[in-house]
Order: structure tokens, then C-alpha cells, then sequence
């Protein structure tokens, strides 16, 4: 189980992260394209990267989160970084989760889709002040597809 929410405010979000064993509710800024930057790093494991990496900006300290690919699974971890140019060693660890490959990408489908749903794309646009991740999304949908297609063949 892998639940990622995001809810909007003025220039601010919240993304609730959670498993069955725990949850982190991490702060991020508009100045930062952190959804999209999501969005893309989970699109990057699924494809078999081994690694990728987001950054959320707060102000000043962030968050970091690694996606680590080891066969089906991603392993994840989210970081609170007293700042973007901090290396890993000078954060630390909030949440950790070892996930299915499916179950992080519908995780993340799910979440902005309830987006859309929730506020709309132009009220997400007002809120977030940058566009809804809708060409980011589709992209990872569309990967997922025939990534699952490719599997039952």
C-alpha cells in the first residue's frame, strides 16, 4: 500500500506520503517544479533507471526524495536537507518505503488525477502558479500502459 496526496494552497503544497507502516506530510514551494519533477522520476524508475532523485524547495531547507529501482521494487527515501546544494550525508531520513514498481506509479497517477479531479486545472493553475503536470501525467501513463502490455505478452 502507497498513498501520495497533494494538496494545493496558495504557493505552497502538501504532499501526504504514507505506507502501512508510516506517514510524512512534507511542505514544498511553487518556486520549485516539484510535481512534475515527480511525476518524471517515477517515469525514470518504471522505464528500469536505477535512480532518481526530486527535490522539493522549502524556505530555506528542502526535501530530497530517492527512488532507488532493485528489480520490481523501488526503494524510497525522503530526506529533509537543511538546503538544494546539501549532499545526502547532511539530511535526514523522514520516511522510507520499499514499494512494487506498479505500486508507486499507479500511486502517483492516482494522486494527480485526484488533483485535476479535486481543484480543476485552472484553479490548480491560481493555487500553484505554474500549470497542472498534465503533459507529465500523461506521459507516465502512457509508459505504464505498455510497460504492463510488454509483461503479459
Amino acid at each position: 500500500m502507497l498513498r501520495l496526496e497533494w494538496i494545493v494552497s496558495t504557493g505552497w503544497a502538501d504532499c501526504l506520503v504514507a505506507d502501512q507502516d508510516a506517514e510524512v506530510s512534507i511542505e514544498t514551494s511553487y518556486i520549485s517544479e516539484a510535481p512534475e519533477e515527480l511525476l518524471i522520476a517515477v517515469a525514470r524508475v518504471l522505464t528500469s533507471e536505477s535512480e532518481a532523485r526530486v527535490e522539493f524547495a522549502g524556505e530555506p531547507a528542502g526535501y530530497r526524495w530517492i527512488l532507488h529501482r532493485d528489480g520490481e521494487d523501488v526503494r524510497i527515501r525522503i530526506l529533509q536537507v537543511p538546503d538544494r546544494g546539501s549532499n545526502d550525508l547532511a539530511g535526514t531520513e523522514i520516511w522510507r518505503s520499499l514499494q512494487p514498481v506498479d505500486v508507486l506509479v499507479r500511486a502517483a497517477i492516482r494522486c494527480f488525477d485526484n488533483v485535476a479531479e479535486t481543484y480543476g486545472e485552472s484553479e490548480y493553475q491560481r493555487r500553484w502558479r505554474h500549470p497542472f503536470p498534465r503533459f507529465q501525467l500523461e506521459a507516465l501513463r502512457t509508459l505504464w500502459r505498455a510497460d504492463r502490455a510488454a509483461r503479459t505478452r
